[in-house]
């Protein structure tokens, strides 16, 4: 080596000494995992479907390290389609009657097994600096009955598609090389009644920590307020993984929004035997506290560092917010000594577009766009809800309830409700725990209120600071209604809430689910043979509510905390009342887009301070002239003025909580309302006929994004007639091209009935090769010429029985792949692994490569069209072969896969209603995004966005 080569390597050794030194120092690191995963569909019944897994003669349970197929570390996942997380397969599926009801009609479950099981597959480098250190996967959630296998090593399942869960994978891992996790996910059988997805549509991260640190999840944070003080009570759960004992101190510091410290304590001369937790416990006084509110989510941070002999080995960061919550059977909820009225509605994780893998920013988007329409408070239903989606609910100000998946009191029940429990309850926007909702076989028995006693004590003593609910529908008679810290009511027909109130008059309460109402956006009569329902505000059934009714009963009940409307966003499955062809709810305030329903306006004139007048339907109703027309105007005005066309209607008052209503015979041109307040004009709100579509728009929720791989861009596509007025019925189809460092992750258009494509991507088919025989030669010939005839004899199946301890100098191996008929515009890669040490490939006879040497990563050829041709094709293979250093050794005996790829098509959607929305995910690379929408006969639209250069978090490479 050189004098310089030799300086330069020192230069790079110490420097990663003290990279690794400076690293060590913190301890832990917590690293994203979710870019460059190999995905492919298995089966869950044919294994050869399911690249042969489980037939090995050892199983994976069996013995250590014996997993087989995609679990194999070398297995070859090439010709696998790339992607990265989250990830939701079932929203890329087409539509079917045949699929399940509950799950919005997608291709997947029972009756579609070769879409019902996806294997995930990742190689990381882990550097050798890291042995010692205690390194776990972390998966926020995968849909669902998850096995993990890291380096052949079958290491967990997780059955639940809602579970966070942990492995730690310390001793399984090789040390300064590659290593390979994959993940086989069945979604077989479903979870809830709603769409739920498929896949891995969670974030999963690679967690690092010395061997002395804070325990997964393991500090609790609580705080009791003294008018403008606070002692704040830090719980933090240390545990020794290493194998001596250790000695060390805990520092807890609090840290405010501006990074001033505000108090810290320290506890001296702590031991630990190996494998053991110790919980430490200390006060922190925090003199003038900003309090966690809803209009100022003011967060704190609780800084955890574990030293050993004065060496930091751990810095475990808690954000957490001061305030207090009380609910009172009396006076309903009360958030820092002030009384709240709950103004909630219920959701599930699901969006147009990319289904369950909603990015951060999109959940963030969804509370911004619920908190623009009053609303303070969010029921995860029916099941634990992103961590993601609880920090947009800290930082924006949204309170919580967040709900169990499953009531139950088996060991597995009650591990799932402490997991969730212990991962969420530093969370200040949550303000009950919900253990469960219309657990109907068991609501009103014995056995239903045992569990709720038992999981509510369980509950209590993993957290005392927060109320247990649930919700119940099936009538509010004894039974887990009975013994709730907090009564959740889930509908007013469902049973007598005032004469249960009477019987229970120390129990709080709230209507968990209320509200419930039918409606598709932008549609004002309706059309049962269509499937469109009108967008008033109206009873579902006759024995239920109306958002309004609904409302005006909580409202005017101080003793209930308050209602979470049947929802806030529509979402997939459960398109009640209808059936197929309809694939989504009609139950939101918004659509599944996001875009408004009128009913949100009701609420927004009800549930926030803003000056709301909204009025409604549009006016575009062609061969209606002279027909009446139901007119309504939502509002917070005292009185309301209609005029048509400039001539008045006539001058309403407004009563709380209600709405306002006209009858009009329709005439082309203006409806306009005139809001007043103390007699003075305050606002007005216009309706126009306007002509038919001519142009394109884009409107973008931001156009400044973050280069990071994750930022996102959420446009609102419309079109406007001649005169720049959004054409309120149109329904032109819409085609977008995207240029520059983006991607489209998704398009919507709120239609229930729609069977559109949610996502347009790239067909990737895997061909094996079969039939492979071999002929053993007596040296390796030279180019195509010298190939044996295929119809000579002695052809024996490959590998089969070769004996190993007698090679001969070479073989001709020859097998076929099919390809089928229509090849335009595909691109077709065969992924060849070595099965000798010395091969040439021919593909029809045609030379592919020439004395190529073993490769233990495999060749990539592209291969040109002119060497392929439809239907059977031959494969030739001569080599020189590889041998056995042991008779157990295992030779590759597979030559590898080709893989037919064809582009994506265009994306395209449909407006309904004059609306559309497209979903733009940022690379990692700065520039200009240019989107450019066309419609048949309509002025394009072209958008720039800026994608600036970011600070990434923390990722795997």
């Amino acid at each position: 080596m050189s004098r310089l080569k030799t300086f330069v390597f020192l230069c790079f050794l110490l420097f990663t000494c003290g990279a690794f030194a400076q690293e060590k120092s913190g301890g832990r690191q917590r690293l994203l995992m979710d870019f460059n995963w190999q995905f492919a569909f298995g089966h869950p019944s044919d294994t050869q479907k399911d690249f042969n897994h489980g037939n090995s003669y050892f199983s994976y349970l069996a013995k250590a390290g014996y997993g087989d197929g995609p679990a194999d570390p070398k297995f070859d996942d090439r010709a696998w389609r790339q992607l990265n997380l989250p990830h939701d397969w079932a929203v890329e599926q087409e539509f079917s009657p045949q699929a399940s009801f509950s799950h919005g009609f997608k291709a997947i479950g029972r009756n579609f097994p070769d879409r019902s099981v996806g294997w995930y597959r990742k190689t990381f480098a882990v550097p050798a600096s890291d042995l010692g250190r205690r390194i776990a996967l972390e998966f926020d959630g995968a849909f669902r009955d998850s096995k993990v296998w890291v380096n052949g090593h079958y290491v967990g399942t997780e059955p639940s598609g809602y579970n966070s869960f942990r492995i730690d994978i310390s001793e399984y891992l090789h040390y300064g090389s590659d290593n390979v996790v994959a993940v086989r996910v069945d979604a077989t059988m479903e979870e809830g009644w709603y769409y739920e997805g498929a896949g891995i549509y969670r974030h999963v991260w690679l967690s690092k920590t010395n061997p002395l640190h804070v325990a997964p999840h393991g500090t609790f944070v609580t705080s009791q307020v003294n008018n403008t003080n606070a002692q704040v009570t830090a719980r933090a759960s240390i545990v020794n993984e290493d194998k001596t004992l250790r000695t060390f101190s805990v520092v807890q510091t609090i840290v405010d929004a501006t990074g001033k410290t505000v108090a810290t304590q320290r506890q001296e001369n702590l031991t630990l035997a190996p494998f053991q937790t110790q919980d430490v416990r200390m006060v922190l006084p925090v003199t003038n506290a900003t309090l966690w509110d809803l209009d100022a989510p003011y967060l704190y941070q609780l800084v955890t560092t574990v030293l050993a002999q004065n060496q930091e080995t751990d810095r475990y960061v808690t954000p957490f917010g001061i305030r207090t919550i009380r609910f009172s059977a009396k006076e309903g909820f009360f958030l820092n000594g002030k009384h709240v009225k709950l103004k909630g509605t219920n959701n599930h994780q699901e969006h147009a577009g990319v289904g369950t893998a909603l990015p951060d920013e999109l959940q963030y988007w969804r509370i911004k766009t619920l908190k623009a329409m009053g609303s303070n408070a969010y029921r995860s239903s029916h099941h634990p809800p992103t961590p993601e989606l609880l920090e947009a609910c800290d930082k924006l100000g949204m309170l919580v309830i967040n709900e169990n998946r499953l009531m139950g009191t088996s060991e597995q029940r009650m591990e799932d409700l402490k997991r969730l429990i212990l991962r969420d309850r530093n969370h200040p926007s949550v303000i009950s725990w919900s253990i469960g909702n219309e657990e109907w076989a068991i609501e009103n028995s014995i056995i239903g209120a045992r569990m709720a006693t038992t999981m509510q004590a369980y509950a209590q003593s993993l957290d005392s600071t927060r109320a247990v609910s649930a919700g119940i529908s099936g009538g509010f008679r004894s039974g887990i209604s009975d013994v709730l810290e907090v009564m959740g009511y889930n509908y007013l027909g469902n049973g007598d809430i005032e004469a249960h109130h009477r019987d229970f008059p120390n129990q709080p309460s709230m209507g968990t689910e209320e509200g419930s109402t039918f409606a598709t956006r932008g549609v004002y009569v309706t059309d049962l043979e269509k499937h469109y329902q009108a967008a008033y505000d109206r009873k579902p059934r006759p024995s239920f509510y109306s958002i309004e009714e609904g409302w005006t009963f909580y409202a005017n009940r101080p003793w209930l905390a308050g209602m979470f409307i049947w929802t806030g966003f529509d979402y997939r499955g459960e398109p009640t009342p209808h059936v197929w062809p309809s694939v989504t709810s009609y139950f939101g305030m918004m659509d599944n887009c996001g875009f408004p329903k009128d009913n949100v306006y009701y609420l927004r004139s009800w549930w926030s301070g803003q000056p709301t007048l909204h009025l409604l339907p549009h006016w575009n109703w062609p061969g209606k002239e002279g027909q009446e027309i139901d007119v309504r105007a939502y509002s917070n005005c005292e009185e309301v003025e209609l005029f048509l066309n400039k001539k008045s209607l006539g001058r309403q008052t407004m009563k709380p909580n209600s709405h306002l209503a006209w009858k009009v015979k329709y005439a082309p041109g203006t409806l306009e309302a005139i809001g007043y307040k103390n007699g003075q004009k305050v606002l007005t709100d216009v309706v126009k006929t306007t002509g038919p579509a001519a142009s394109v728009q884009l409107n973008p929720y931001q156009t400044t994004l973050k280069a990071n791989g994750e930022d996102l861009a959420i446009i609102t596509v419309s079109v406007t007639d001649k005169n720049k007025m959004a054409v309120p019925i149109a329904h032109d189809e819409i085609t977008f091209q995207l240029k520059g460092p983006g991607k489209i992750i998704g398009v919507g258009n709120g239609d229930p009935t729609s069977l559109e494509k949610d996502r347009f991507i790239e067909d990737i088919k895997a061909v094996g090769i079969t039939d492979l025989q071999e002929k053993p030669l007596q040296s390796m010939p030279s180019g195509p010429a010298a190939l044996p005839d295929a119809e000579g004899g002695n052809w024996i199946p490959a590998f089969l029985k070769r004996d190993y301890k007698n090679l001969a100098p070479a073989y001709v191996h020859r097998g076929t792949f099919e390809l089928p008929a229509h090849l335009a515009g595909a691109e077709i890669t065969f992924y060849y692994k070595s099965i000798g040490r010395e091969q040439s490939i021919y593909i029809n006879g045609q030379e592919v490569a020439q004395n190529l040497k073993e490769d233990p990563k495999g060749n990539v050829f592209k291969l040109n069209h002119a060497l392929l041709k439809p239907g059977k094709n031959t494969l030739e293979i001569v080599a020189t072969p590889i041998p056995k250093k042991y008779d157990w050794d295992n030779v590759n005996t597979d030559p590898g896969t080709l893989q037919i790829l064809t582009p994506a098509p265009a994306w395209k959607r449909k407006l309904f209603n004059g609306l559309a929305q497209i979903i733009i995910q940022t690379t990692k690379e700065a520039g200009e995004i240019t989107l450019t929408a066309t419609g048949k006969g309509l002025k394009p639209a072209v958008l720039k966005l800026k994608a600036a250069a970011a600070e990434q978090r923390p990722a795997m490479p």
